[in-house]
């Protein structure tokens, strides 16, 4: 059997008298995407049994209903594998969101994390609890008046993006106030001044292919806060003044080749500032430039709880943690259609000239935030920039032979090397040791057991 350790978890026997080391996890996978626990297996995966299923299935509802509030979805189901019989606890993923474990007048509410089930921090179980009761963050009402407050910059962009004027009945329709005049979260977000705190972008374009020292490291570094709309426009204008558009022609034209897809910018900055957990405090959304990509880090993962990288991006619907501003940036046309987004990514990534599927771009999230990562375009063309001069025709062609190889594996040694070249072993170690000296790869161990890598 397989499974996946976030969704699952194996107990080698039922635990009567001091349930909570299972029940965790059926708090946890309620208050989640839903998983498995498998009673009869121990942590090794070895199959022990259970001496009496049946009565351990009775047992093991009367606990959950006993100790899980509110009572989640759960089906119970035996099964032998190697004649010895298991129990197989499926829990749904739950809507009445928290789902506590409950013991001697203490209550706690439990996520996955990896393979464990932690006891939700407060940010996660404010956000439960606004999931249980079909709210969002941004449709809350704050005890900030809108008349205290200005809204230049937001109407001013309406106006220019759809041609239309806000009236002041709009603040209520549109989600940003509410009849008495008191702001939601979102309103607040789109007031001039800055007075949601995490509502901030931190931007750097670093030196290299890693981060360093921001005072020694960073080649531009900028700090922008306040209003969303505001967040947006500096943000995609920092990494386009970061980015370089190189060019080449080819029988008639001249081709522009950008080291990114302007849209695929644009929609990167929308998800992280759109779809991101403003509760969680003390955070902001991070823009990291190197040499080689542009990756954007935005506090919450997936709204559904599920690693975006074990799903299909195609197949991905519209989940929003923040309707209300999405709604909003839907009009004002800086989104695609709801739950586009990634695919929008996608699409506009793969329409730059030269485009690989080496250019693909990655997602990644966890519990806790969501990654956009887009490749630079141009990076191969600045490095060749960089050692044309410094190798001859037969060194450089060696050097893109070796990139290659280090693109399909995290070393090459002389004897990959030979086995892909046509080149002899004397000569390869000759480029190599010289590819060494100008710190374009990098080596590890010594003699015929060498390594090479990339830097």
């Amino acid at each position: 059997m397989r499974y996946q350790l976030t969704e699952c978890d194996f107990k080698r026997e039922l635990e009567t008298r001091k349930p909570k080391s299972w029940l965790k996890s059926v708090s946890a996978f309620a208050n989640g995407i839903g998983g498995k626990l498998i009673f009869g297996i121990d942590d090794e995966h070895n199959i022990v049994g259970l001496n009496n299923a049946q009565e351990a299935a009775e047992a093991i509802s009367r606990i959950i209903k006993a100790k899980i509030t509110p009572i989640p979805q759960f089906v119970l189901s035996e099964d032998k594998k190697e004649e010895k019989a298991i129990l197989i606890l499926t829990v749904d993923a739950g809507r009445a969101t928290p789902y506590y474990y409950k013991s001697d007048g203490v209550m706690e509410a439990y996520i996955r994390l990896g393979s464990e089930s932690v006891i939700a921090p407060d940010y996660v179980l404010n956000e439960l609890i606004l999931k249980g009761k079909n709210q969002s963050f941004d449709a809350l009402i704050s005890d900030v008046r809108k008349e205290d407050y200005s809204f230049t910059l937001f109407e001013a962009t309406y106006y220019e993006r759809t041609l239309l004027k806000i009236e002041p009945k709009d603040y209520h329709s549109f989600g940003l106030a509410d009849k008495q005049g008191y702001l939601t979260n979102a309103g607040r977000l789109f007031a001039d001044q800055h007075i949601v705190y995490n509502s901030r972008v931190f931007c750097t374009r670093w030196n290299g292919l890693e981060k360093g020292s921001i005072f020694d490291d960073a080649l531009d570094d900028k700090e922008f806060e306040g209003n969303i709309i505001y967040l947006l426009k500096n943000t995609a204008d920092f990494i386009r003044n970061n980015s370089k558009v190189r060019f080449y022609k080819d029988a008639q034209y001249r081709v522009d080749k950008p080291d990114y897809a302007e849209r695929a910018v644009t929609e990167a900055v929308d998800n992280a500032l759109i779809h991101r957990d403003y509760i969680v405090p003390g955070c902001e959304v991070h823009v990291d430039m190197y040499d080689d990509r542009l990756e954007i880090t935005s506090p919450g993962g997936m709204f559904d709880g599920k690693a975006v990288q074990e799903r299909d991006i195609a197949d991905i619907g519209s989940m929003r943690r923040n309707p209300v501003i999405a709604d909003l940036f839907h009009r004002m046309k800086y989104m695609e259609r709801r739950g586009s987004g990634l695919k929008k990514i996608m699409s506009e990534t793969s329409k730059l000239p030269g485009y690989t599927e080496a250019l693909k771009p990655e997602f990644y999230s966890d519990g806790t935030s969501f990654k956009i990562i887009l490749k630079s375009a141009n990076y191969s063309d600045k490095v060749s920039d960089k050692v044309s001069d410094k190798l001859n025709s037969k060194e450089y062609a060696f050097y893109l032979a070796i990139m290659e190889l280090l693109g399909e594996q995290s070393f090459v040694t002389t004897r990959i090397i030979a086995d892909n070249t046509a080149i002899p072993e004397s000569t390869t170690r000759r480029y190599l040791a010289k590819l060494c000296e100008l710190e374009l790869i990098k080596a590890d161990g010594k003699n015929r057991g060498k390594k090479y890598y990339k830097v």
